[in-house]
Formats: C-alpha cells, sequence, structure tokens
C-alpha cells in the first residue's frame, strides 16, 4: 500500500474525538490524532484563536475544576458493557478481561488518549462532551482538553482540567516522562497544523510551556510520541507507520521506520513500558475485528518481535503502569457503525 493511500486512511469521516480533535474512523482505518487531520479546519479555529474571543494567555500551567458532566448534553447516552455492540476482545491470558475505569474517569461524554504514570496514580486523558461538535468549537467550549485525577486511597478524584500556558489552544495527547510533559497542540504560533510542545513540572505546576522546535514538528513532523525509560529513543506515528530516532549530543537524529512493526496497514500511537522491554501501539485489527486493536511486540536483545494482537473492537492507545495494566480507549458504536461515545478502559495484569 503506498504512504499516500496509508495516510488518506486517516481523513475520512471525520468526527472529533481523542487526543486533540481526534476523528473517528471506518472500521478499516486507525482513529489517531493526528498530526495531519485539521487542514480543512485549522485555518478557522487559528482565525477565531487570533481574534483574541477566547481570553488572554496564561504565564503559567493551571488547573480548573470545570464541570464536565453539566457540559455533555442533555439525551446524551451512556454506553455501558451490557449494551455495547463490539465490547473489547481480549487475546491473552496474562489480563483478566477489559472493563472501564472505575471512578469518576468516564462518563457520556468522550474520553481518550489516556496517559498513566508508571506508579499507577495520576492519569491524563483527551475529555470532549459531544463527539459531534466540530474542532473550532471544541476550542472555545472550556472543557475540551487535557484532563488529570490522581488515585488517593485506591480511588481516583474527580479530575480537573490542565490549562497548560494558553487557553487560546486545544491540547491533547500526553506522554511524561520523569519532569518533562510531551503533548500536542493547536495554537498560535506552529510550525504545522499540529505541534509538539513541552511543559516542565515544577513547584507543583506543569508550567515552562513551549514548541518543540522546528526540526521535529516542521522538518520529522513528528505525530503522537513516546521516549524510552532512559531518554535516548523516540518512537513516534509517521504517515501510518511507527517511526523512531535517537537523541544525541543535545538533538534527536537519525529519523526511520521500526524495524519488524509496519505494516500495509496503519500502525501508530507507541507506547514504550517502563521498563523498556515491550512497544505498544494502535493498529488496524489483523484478525478481522471492526476498528482498531491493541497490539505488542516484545524486544528480544536485538530488535522487536512479531506484534501480537492483545486486545480487539475500536481499541487504541495503549498504556501501561509500572505492574503491567493496559489502560486503553474504547470506542462505542452502533451496530450500523455510528460513533457515539468513548471511555477509558483498563485490562489488569493477573497475579502470578
Amino acid at each position: 500500500m503506498s504512504e499516500r493511500i496509508k495516510a488518506t486512511l486517516v481523513f475520512r469521516s471525520m468526527l472529533q474525538l481523542g487526543g486533540i480533535g481526534i476523528y473517528t474512523l471506518p472500521p478499516d482505518a486507525v482513529p489517531g490524532l493526528r498530526m495531519r487531520i485539521f487542514s480543512i479546519v485549522l485555518i478557522l479555529m487559528l482565525l477565531v484563536s487570533m481574534s483574541g474571543c477566547m481570553g488572554s494567555n496564561q504565564s503559567q500551567t493551571t488547573t480548573t475544576t470545570m464541570d464536565r458532566l453539566a457540559s455533555i448534553p442533555n439525551g446524551a447516552v451512556k454506553i455501558t458493557p451490557e449494551t455495547d455492540a463490539f465490547p473489547p476482545v481480549l487475546h491473552s491470558n496474562e489480563w483478566e478481561a477489559p472493563v472501564p475505569l472505575e471512578g469518576p474517569i468516564n462518563t457520556a461524554g468522550a474520553e481518550d488518549s489516556p496517559f498513566v504514570t508508571p506508579d499507577g496514580k495520576n492519569l491524563y486523558f483527551f475529555f470532549t462532551p459531544d463527539v459531534n461538535v466540530p474542532p473550532q468549537k471544541q476550542l472555545v467550549d472550556g472543557v475540551t482538553g487535557i484532563w488529570w485525577s490522581r488515585k488517593v486511597n485506591g480511588k481516583w478524584n474527580e479530575p480537573v482540567r490542565v490549562v497548560l500556558g494558553s487557553t487560546e489552544s486545544l491540547d491533547g495527547a500526553v506522554f511524561i516522562l520523569n519532569d518533562t510533559m510531551w503533548f500536542a497542540s493547536v495554537r498560535k504560533g506552529n510550525y504545522g497544523e499540529v505541534d509538539i510542545y513541552i511543559a516542565k513540572f515544577r513547584d507543583g505546576r506543569w508550567t515552562d510551556v513551549k514548541n518543540a522546535g522546528e526540526l521535529l514538528n516542521r522538518v520529522y513532523d513528528v505525530g503522537e510520541l513516546c521516549i524510552s525509560p532512559d531518554g535516548r529513543t523516540m518512537y513516534y506515528g509517521c504517515g501510518g507507520d511507527i517511526c523512531m530516532m535517537d537523541y544525541v549530543n543535545g538533538s534527536w537524529v537519525n529519523p526511520r521506520k521500526v524495524p519488524n512493526i509496519n505494516s500495509e496497514l496503519n500502525e501508530d500511537q507507541p507506547f514504550i513500558t517502563p521498563d523498556g522491554r515491550e512497544l505498544w501501539f494502535t493498529g488496524q485489527s489483523r484478525l478481522g475485528y471492526p476498528g482498531p486493536a491493541v497490539f505488542r511486540s516484545v524486544w528480544n536483545g536485538s530488535g522487536w518481535s512479531e506484534p501480537e494482537e492483545i486486545i480487539s473492537n475500536f481499541a487504541g492507545e495503549p498504556v501501561l503502569d509500572a505492574e503491567g495494566n493496559i489502560y486503553f480507549v474504547h470506542h462505542f458504536f452502533t451496530k450500523d457503525m455510528k460513533m457515539i461515545e468513548a471511555d477509558i478502559y483498563v485490562a489488569y495484569k493477573k497475579k502470578s
């Protein structure tokens, strides 16, 4: 399959959801953020942003306690495992059956693009109250964006919104390594349509927000990313494949496709486990299930193993904590393939 055809799959059937203005795709495509899907609406969004109608920039990162539930349209349907037409299917006996994440995280809106810290105590995710609202309206609704919850005494707290340096932006697709957050954003000053940004955690706040630079955002055109625990290798989405590059002498160099991972289908949204031994990603199901699926590849000492499909049926964006629990997004569809909403799910690692 040509690169152009693979990239085209990401544009079809626009319906914003997840990381940033994620568009829901038909069963034969992968719903990624992703970095090129705003071509049609971006100009409108930036014009709205530059008009100054969203309020002034904030000099530091803030968290806000807006009411997510109040923002969800009246009559919105909350899907449950019992009413799910395409429940997640697990293909491994290493984990318990996937279930919706407990606590106040999931709503009748769309929760997507999860990131969990290795200790399993901090959850970042993207939220938008209505999957039918276009991105230019998400930008100004006051609730669409990154949200954060902390687990205290085994229970998730009520999520709060994280504003990263500006209210005039649409942010998502969080990845955190040590004290650095990487995220994707539509905002003024971007090199491209959706740029990668960096924030630092200082004094209990995410601050020092800055663009990751022209090399990553224009030259390499990096998509959703993760970085190895040692900080030396970046894995990222690149036009329907998963690519990698090395951090050498203060710069990212040698971009290339990851061997043995990519196929003629779409692969995206990579994640490296905290021990650096497993590469997880989203890809079109290779077992005949509808929509995207969650895959795993294991480092064998010299390279990555053949990917194994772990969870099927509209499952994607996997992230694992240090105990091996899998957090992922599950999109709910009707039997006639109409998108309804999305939730964060978890498959707990079985105790040995």
